[in-house]
């Protein structure tokens, strides 16, 4: 999966392959078994707040550019520094921002900036695609600002689309509807397979567009109107989309978050695949996400009507077993993600913003790995990114004696909804039988494939080893997906 060119990640992994091999059904005693690897180091972390993080990686560091231009930099994934953050003539992204863009400012009707992307271009340098937004209208603006440095200063390049022209022509020459027309915000801006460049990006309103830029403007090729229509419409709560492809599995991957932002709001990640950028993209129970509409005769944002579509991969949950409230608990309205990938596909990293249980409004960037199941999906690890290398996430020396006992499964389930999810117990027999709250069967398959039989549907995924904020420790963990477009995470008690 490669979106942006790999530039000086710094940690060495070792291969992260959705290969395995024959069912390990023996109970091998433990003095013959093969020992685990140890455990990676206890992270450290280091904290940032940054709404809709966009990364990309330059100058051997990663970078995430949000909302409030706002931006932060790693090296490791575990410790955050903020760089750059609010709309004001101090933010260094700019010269004076609230000049070099006064133009989008004006049209929005807004001060503020939405979610950025900053690509690198053919020459080097770095181009941010900046979008600004009324709030309560789809009245928003699209442009370009371009820099040496990904750091910037951005010297503005203009406005590329714009939407909410009401009772005027949009930029398909036909008169702007919101149903149909997009919310021209939430830009992702990539390279695919075929080498071209595209921009995919749209939110709530008519849903998410598609369309293909020329490689030296970083503008769209003209002719194309808003482009290619690929989810949503009629003012359905879906916005935030983000393409990766797989060399591996042939599939393009769109990322994208369903539901409300706030605490309340109800967001949650979702995927769709194609084997064509232009789509149609499809869930795992095969529909189009070109149908996951709002019912028009239902009140704005009816979310009941997108709720069967697209994988759900993550949204609202917490671990029982661990504390009620705060960092560590679990997460509240998870979403607006971007993807990083090295270029053999060893390292596949999420990226989103997450609120947390009983913290209100605070938020922080999260960082997971992601992993390639055996029927050509992804999935998410149940736990934050810790440090762990690839052969660490999925261990060669796992065996069914390692997994067996006592673990709390949460069920993403469907739900676009502020409830927040509980785990519940279950527990992992030698003999492959699952008990406790659900009932069901599990397999250990190769180095680390899960599969998950619960209730009549199957799940696939991976056994990973993650890190426990809440208690300082490293645990076996579980991450699957079912063919109804649930996901399962699991976590082992002891």
């Amino acid at each position: 999966m490669a979106t942006i060119s790999r530039r000086g990640l710094l940690t060495a992994t070792a291969t992260l392959s959705a290969a395995g091999g024959a069912t390990a059904l023996g109970a091998l005693p433990a003095a013959a078994r093969p020992p685990l690897n140890p455990p990676p180091p206890n992270p450290e972390f280091t904290e940032v707040s940054v709404h809709d993080p966009s990364v990309i990686v330059a100058d051997g560091r990663f970078h995430v550019f949000g909302s409030h231009l706002a931006a932060a930099r790693s090296e490791d994934l575990l410790s955050w520094e903020g760089y750059a953050d609010l709309v004001t003539p101090q933010n260094p992204l700019f010269e004076d921002v609230t000049v070099e863009l006064a133009e989008a400012f004006a049209w929005a009707e807004t001060d503020t900036l939405w979610a950025a992307d900053v690509a690198e271009t053919p020459d080097g340098r770095f181009r941010m695609y900046y979008c600004a937004c009324e709030g309560s209208s789809p009245r928003s603006a699209m442009g370009t600002a371009i820099a040496d440095r990904v750091e910037g200063p951005y010297r503005n390049e203009g406005i590329f689309l714009r939407s909410g022209m009401w009772d005027e022509p949009s930029e398909d020459g036909t008169i702007y509807d919101a149903r149909i027309h997009p919310n021209t915000i939430d830009p992702h801006a990539f390279v695919d397979a075929e080498g071209r460049h595209r921009l995919v990006y749209g939110s709530y309103s008519g849903g998410i567009f598609l369309l293909e830029l020329d490689p030296h403007t970083g503008w769209p090729l003209p002719g194309q109107g808003y482009g290619t229509h690929l989810v949503g419409g009629n003012h359905a709560r879906i916005e935030a989309p983000y393409i990766l492809h797989s060399r591996r599995s042939g599939y393009y991957y769109l990322l994208l978050t369903f539901g409300g932002l706030d605490a309340a709001g109800g967001y949650n990640v979702r995927l769709g695949r194609s084997r064509d950028v232009a789509g149609p993209y499809l869930d795992p129970s095969g529909q189009d996400l070109r149908e996951a509409k709002a019912d028009p005769d239902l009140p704005l944002f009816d979310d009941a009507s997108i709720e069967p579509y697209a994988a759900k991969l993550l949204g609202n949950h917490r671990f029982s077993d661990g504390p009620a409230q705060g960092v560590g608990a679990g997460y509240v309205s998870p979403g607006h993600v971007s993807a990083w990938t090295d270029e053999d596909e060893r390292d596949v990293f999420l990226f989103l913003h997450s609120r947390f249980p009983g913290t209100g409004e605070m938020h922080q960037v999260r960082v997971h790995r992601m992993h390639l199941t055996a029927d050509g999906w992804l999935v998410v690890s149940a736990h934050r990114y810790a440090g762990e290398a690839a052969s660490d996430a999925r261990s060669s020396r796992l065996h069914r004696l390692d997994l067996e006992g006592d673990w709390q499964l949460v069920d993403h389930g469907r739900a676009i909804s502020p409830e927040v999810v509980e785990s519940r117990p279950i527990r992992l027999h030698r003999d492959g039988r699952i008990t406790g709250d659900r009932t069901g069967r599990w397999r250990l398959e190769g180095a680390s494939r899960a599969t998950i039989d619960l209730d009549d549907e199957v799940y696939r995924g991976v056994f990973t080893r993650g890190w426990r904020e809440d208690t300082g420790s490293w645990a076996h963990s579980f991450s699957v997906l079912g063919t109804d477009g649930r996901a399962l995470w699991g976590r082992q008690e002891r």
